[in-house]
């Protein structure tokens, strides 16, 4: 597609002082000062003419981007987070046609939020066994390109994410060996100490993220390789952009497993995992997940990867305003949110078409979020145990239920988004537990990894599932499925919320 782009350049218009993504409906000239193109940046104009977009000058520039435009050579889709037209600004996405040309698909005023939810980087569709399908119309994540992520290397050690504003430092090699491995791991409190006294590119107000800006560098592109059984990991594709970001995992040789990449946030879980353990909130972007991890599991201090962030304070902070029609607008994110949700389970095909056909409060524009969206409304200052209550503000209104162990609880809620595993099976989908995330361990069921945290199970109960997960009798007389070291509760029908 990049060779096809500069190709047209022998229709070239003439430079242009201009700054702004701008439109001209009288001479029907688009003008893109910046588009990301595979890590590179275009300076474009098009044409219109007729239905369609044409590219009639495509330029290489080497000037730091003002906005999050970019292509997606995979799946032809362009975004263009901000056009002017006679002063108006909107967010537009066009989609290849062939022969240099685009058809618009979306127009909507452009996004002018504290908080946005960036893209969640996947470009295919899978079906519920896991086999690659058209993304038209099967209102999966893909179908959906919302804030597309984009970066700029500084080339001094920290990169810009143009969708949040935010600056993150680029490596996370703390003890500056020009190496990446376990001895720079930092426990949570190191880590917040490390953060705040860090000095990098004369900077000295970086702070450690909190798990929603943490989760804003997640990249659904990756693989998750906890199935994974060889030692070579060149071939394997993190969930977080390394052609930006410095990604190394497990140090194998100081006896670390491959998949412990979790990386260190500032929010601890307000009540506790493991029957009484302290928690943080983590991401590891080896396995592509948010769990809690205790802080002192077993009486001796767990590290983590560490990854520093400066500017944007305010990001992460949700503003919620009740509409009084059945729907919940967060102007900090700049979506809309059903107020209630689905009262009942579903697995996730039946969930994305509840989404796709919902008409509440007359809108038809209804989809279910992709994870990104969906964990922006997680709070989590809020849990079953300390304010009996889901781990979401108490403006929407939650369907609680009787967990496995006997207690009231609330449910998980899935995502739009598949979650790849490196064995090439993509039969699982993302999911958001708002109540305790159960477990079953040494005969006893408990909250594992916490209320907020992101986990992934099968989208359908037609799977075969693997000798890996079993079934073992809950409290309330009946059959639950475990899986994994923690014996995660398998949760195949989850509730829903859908977005727009």
């Amino acid at each position: 597609m990049i060779k096809h782009i500069l190709a047209a350049i022998f229709m070239a218009l003439p430079s242009l002082c201009l700054s702004l993504d701008s439109y001209n409906p009288n001479t029907g000239i688009l003008y893109i000062s910046h588009i990301n193109v595979a890590g590179k940046n275009y300076e474009v104009f098009m044409q219109h003419n007729n239905q369609y977009f044409k590219v009639t000058s495509a330029t290489p520039t080497s000037t730091l981007p003002s906005s999050a435009n970019s292509y997606n050579s995979q799946n032809g889709t362009a975004y263009f987070s901000s056009i002017d037209v006679n002063g108006e600004k909107y967010q537009v996405s066009m989609q290849h046609q062939g022969d240099l040309q685009f058809e618009v698909t979306s127009v909507k005023p452009a996004n002018n939020s504290v908080y946005p939810t960036v893209d969640t980087g996947q470009s295919y569709c899978y079906d519920s066994s896991g086999t690659q399908v058209n993304c038209l119309d099967s209102g999966q994540d893909a179908t959906y390109t919302q804030n597309p992520p984009n970066y700029t290397n500084n080339s001094d050690g920290t990169i810009i994410d143009n969708v949040t504003g935010l600056m993150w430092q680029q490596s996370p090699d703390t003890n500056g060996d020009k190496q990446v491995d376990s001895t720079d791991k930092l426990t949570q409190y190191q880590a917040e100490l490390y953060c705040s006294n860090l000095t990098l590119a004369n900077h000295s107000d970086w702070r450690l993220p909190d798990i929603k800006t943490m989760y804003s560098l997640i990249d659904f592109s990756g693989e998750d390789v906890s199935s994974y059984t060889g030692s070579d990991t060149n071939g394997l594709n993190p969930f977080i952009n390394n052609n930006y970001f410095d990604f190394v995992y497990g140090d194998t040789s100081a006896g670390e497993r491959i998949i412990d990449v979790q990386y260190a946030t500032s929010t601890l879980y307000v009540s506790t995992t493991m029957n009484g353990d302290k928690t943080m909130f983590g991401v590891n972007m080896a396995d592509g997940r948010i769990k809690g991890y205790g802080i002192t599991p077993r009486n001796s201090e767990k590290t983590f990867t560490v990854q520093c962030v400066r500017r944007n304070d305010s990001y992460a902070n949700n503003s919620f305003t009740d509409n009084n029609d059945e729907t919940i607008t967060d102007t900090a994110t700049d979506l809309m949110w059903q107020k209630s949700d689905s009262s009942t389970t579903k697995e996730w095909d039946e969930a994305i078409s509840y989404c796709e056909k919902d008409t509440t409060a007359s809108y038809h524009d209804w989809r279910l979020p992709n994870a990104k969206e969906l964990q922006s409304i997680v709070d989590y200052s809020r849990s079953p145990d300390t304010t009996n209550s889901a781990a979401i503000s108490a403006i929407f209104n939650a369907t609680s239920m009787i967990n496995e162990a006997g207690e009231k609880d609330w449910g998980a809620y899935w995502s739009s988004t598949t979650h790849k595993n490196s064995s090439g099976v993509q039969n699982s989908a993302v999911y958001i537990n708002f109540g305790r995330a159960l477990g079953y361990m040494n005969n006893q069921w408990m909250d594992v990894h916490g209320a907020g945290a992101q986990r992934s199970d099968p989208k359908s109960s037609s799977i075969n599932l693997d000798r890996s997960f079993q079934t073992v009798a809950d409290k309330n007389g009946e059959s639950a499925i475990i899986h994994g070291p923690q014996g995660d509760v398998v949760r195949i029908n989850n509730y829903v919320r859908c977005v727009r």
